[in-house]
């Protein structure tokens, strides 16, 4: 039986392990969807890759029917296809309530009885909260499912809770238990050997070897660059641009130009030194304000492929949306890095 045709939409991220797609079968419009592709990728990060998807379909098929966890629908070569996780992710959602982290808590309870440990929820953006104000989890790449309950099982779901209690800790402490503060300052023993031997070495692979960096080594490229950009593009056919910076991996950050005009990139680039900005964007329109400046906000968080906080300033404003859809849909940086600066 032959896969269901997808119908890709959006490209919400890229890296050299997959491509992360929304969008909705042929037949089924109206239910989205999300696709991690796996047959575009570099030859030498495929076996990784397929690794790593053969670890998320076993665990969310061990998962099927937990509310708040992905669902499986196909799993191939070619990629895996679930269903769209609806929900804010934690970073933009902070919530506050109790009754989020009860759920939070559940959810694991209910993973730990089919034996799964998600292992990546450190992470704020694997995290969800639904328009209910319930509790999800994206991103299984890193699951295990363990066939005994035994010491390293025990140990890897401390850890998660240990890590749901991280996010807590952020976003409502005044909520946290004696319990809790005690769980939170006491790492496994794992954790803590991992801390001191093989994460320098999980950060010289991710960040040197796969470019995975967060915009170290920063250097003021808008001031140095941005009037070499600006000078370049002040002619009579750019009725508009903005350069923002975005995390570049392996080399710390980069420049991004959005330009508001009918010419061709091509055309404009060569005014540019070679290499500058690192990305470039025209566009016919640019989203102003009601001031009728430069939405300088939205543009930045496209640059930086912040969708989710995107989605939510276009929520309620239709004509926002119509503006910049075309925008997001073209735009040259699909990595989510965040940018320390």
């Amino acid at each position: 039986m032959s896969d269901p045709e997808f119908i890709p939409v959006t490209v919400l991220k890229r890296d050299a392990f997959s491509e992360t797609i929304s969008g909705h079968l042929a037949d089924q419009p109206e239910r989205r969807l999300a696709l991690r592709k796996l047959d575009a990728l570099p030859f030498w990060s495929r076996p990784i890759a397929w690794f790593l998807a053969r670890r998320e379909a076993k665990a969310l098929r061990a998962v099927r029917g937990i509310e708040g966890c992905p669902t499986l629908l196909t799993a191939s070569r070619k990629g895996i296809l679930r269903d769209w996780s609806d929900g804010t992710p934690l970073q933009l959602a902070k919530p506050s309530d109790a009754a989020f982290y009860r759920d939070a808590k559940r959810l694991l309870r209910q993973m730990r009885r089919r034996g799964v440990t998600h292992n990546d929820i450190a992470k704020p953006q694997n995290w969800l909260m639904t328009p209910d104000g319930r509790a999800a989890v994206i991103d299984f790449q890193l699951a295990s499912v363990h066939r005994r309950r035994g010491a390293l099982f025990r140990t890897m779901a401390r850890e998660d809770l240990r890590h749901l209690l991280k996010q807590k800790r952020a976003y409502a402490p005044d909520l946290l238990t004696r319990a809790e503060h005690a769980m939170l300052n006491r790492k496994a023993l794992p954790a803590r050997i991992w801390m001191a031997t093989a994460k320098p070495l999980y950060n010289y692979v991710t960040r040197r070897l796969l470019n995975w960096s967060d915009g170290e080594g920063t250097e003021d490229r808008l001031e140095r660059d941005g009037p070499i950009i600006g000078q370049a593009l002040d002619r009579p056919d750019v009725r508009a641009y903005y350069t923002c910076a975005f995390a570049l991996p392996g080399k710390g950050v980069g420049l991004y130009t959005f330009v508001e005009t009918e010419a061709p990139e091509a055309e404009l680039r060569q005014g540019l030194p070679d290499g500058l900005p690192e990305h470039l964007q025209a566009v016919t329109r640019l989203p102003r304000t009601t001031e009728n400046r430069l939405d300088e906000a939205v543009l930045s968080l496209i640059a930086a492929n912040r969708l989710d906080e995107v989605a939510l300033l276009t929520q309620s404003n239709p004509d926002l949306d119509r503006i910049i859809a075309p925008i997001v849909a073209d735009r040259r940086n699909l990595t989510d890095r965040i940018l320390k600066v």
